[in-house]
């Protein structure tokens, strides 16, 4: 799991997109000023664009942090000896302690990265669309392998739907549930949901 920032090991730069993240979370990217994110990290106007270019570099720099961890995360998984079902439960495992762990920057990057433009865009596109090929590769064995039922677009996004969408209900500082017990749960709904299984009796007729 992530480890959460510490104060005394963390950099400037750091530490200006770990407030930016949580400003950007509570009041949005494009309710959110340059300079409000420089009084927050305790960093003057002209030293904050020292370490950064603008307001889009910034949101680019921590939702390109955010995905890179996720796809090393999700690479050292389909790397491991696992079947389909196990890879599929790491996968999903991981994805859910690392939005517990960074929930700010999850829902930035999940609500913000439309504002990115041009090249920025291009590479955060390239970089989602290279973590969700980690998910479809492993559908894609499953079905090779006769254990899954689908690999197509719908059962890919709806996954990846299921797992994104816990940023915005699952609280793992106040809740009952640990971010273990809801990856679980969630994992166990989507292994089962897709292991290939004859059809009950009542369906067929």
């Amino acid at each position: 799991m992530p480890k959460p920032h510490d104060d005394a090991d963390e950099g400037t730069h750091d530490r200006i997109l770990r407030v930016a993240a949580e400003i950007f979370a509570r009041k949005g990217y494009h309710g959110t000023g340059v300079a409000e994110i420089g009084d927050a990290a305790g960093i003057k106007r002209g030293a904050l664009y020292y370490h950064i270019g603008s307001k889009e570099e910034l949101l680019y720099d921590l939702s390109k942090q955010h995905i890179d961890e996720a796809l090393a995360r999700g690479r050292a998984v389909v790397e491991r000896e696992l079947d389909p079902v196990g890879k599929l439960r790491a996968l999903a495992i991981e994805h859910v302690q690392t939005l517990a762990a960074r929930r700010a920057e999850v829902t930035v990057v999940t609500r913000e990265w439309h504002a990115l433009t041009g090249e920025r865009s291009r590479k955060f596109r390239k970089l989602r669309n290279e973590y969700e090929n980690l998910f479809q590769g492993v559908l894609e064995e499953g079905v090779e392998q006769g254990v899954f039922r689908s690999a197509d677009k719908v059962t890919l996004f709806g996954i990846m739907g299921v797992l994104n969408w816990t940023y915005v209900w699952f609280d793992g500082e106040h809740g009952e549930l640990t971010a273990e017990v809801v990856a679980e749960r969630l994992t166990e709904m989507i292994v089962y949901g897709e292991l290939l299984r004859e059809e009950p009796a009542i369906a067929r007729s």
